[in-house]
């Protein structure tokens, strides 16, 4: 593993609705950040993006399972995400897979990119929609 992953992976852990000042030292000016339902562009639009997200949850937890260096200044990050949100799930915790692929300079992050399946981080815990995007998932697989 890199050390910068290693620095990068451990901070990001970390983040939580009290401590979000610490993006700036993971995050370049211009970070372009984008997961399967957000494409965020500068690091202010970075943390509005965070703040919103860690205000609308009760608990959210990363846990960074694996690392693969791909080349200097890239690779990816393999974690589990548990959280847990008012209106969703009934508030019980959701746990979902996925993996950020991150490219670097000058020790901070200038694209994250996260794949995970938007179904099961959302649409899967949302009343009428969640019964239809499981039945779907059943009929596909």
């Amino acid at each position: 593993m890199s050390d910068f992953l290693r620095r990068f992976s451990q901070s990001f852990a970390a983040l939580d609705k009290h401590n979000l000042h610490l993006l700036d030292s993971l995050y370049s000016q211009d970070i372009a950040f984008t997961d399967p339902l957000h494409d965020v562009h500068g690091l202010s639009e970075v943390h509005r993006y965070f703040a919103e997200l860690y205000s609308n949850v009760s608990a959210l937890n990363f846990d960074f399972h694996g690392v693969d260096d791909v080349a200097e200044g890239e690779g990816y990050l393999r974690w589990t995400m548990r959280f847990c949100h008012p209106r969703l799930a009934n508030g019980k915790e959701i746990r979902v897979e996925g993996c950020s692929h991150l490219m670097w300079r000058d020790d901070k992050v200038y694209r994250h990119r996260d794949y995970f399946d938007a179904g099961a981080l959302l649409y899967e815990h949302l009343p009428v929609l969640g019964s239809a995007v499981k039945w779907l998932k059943r009929r596909m697989g």
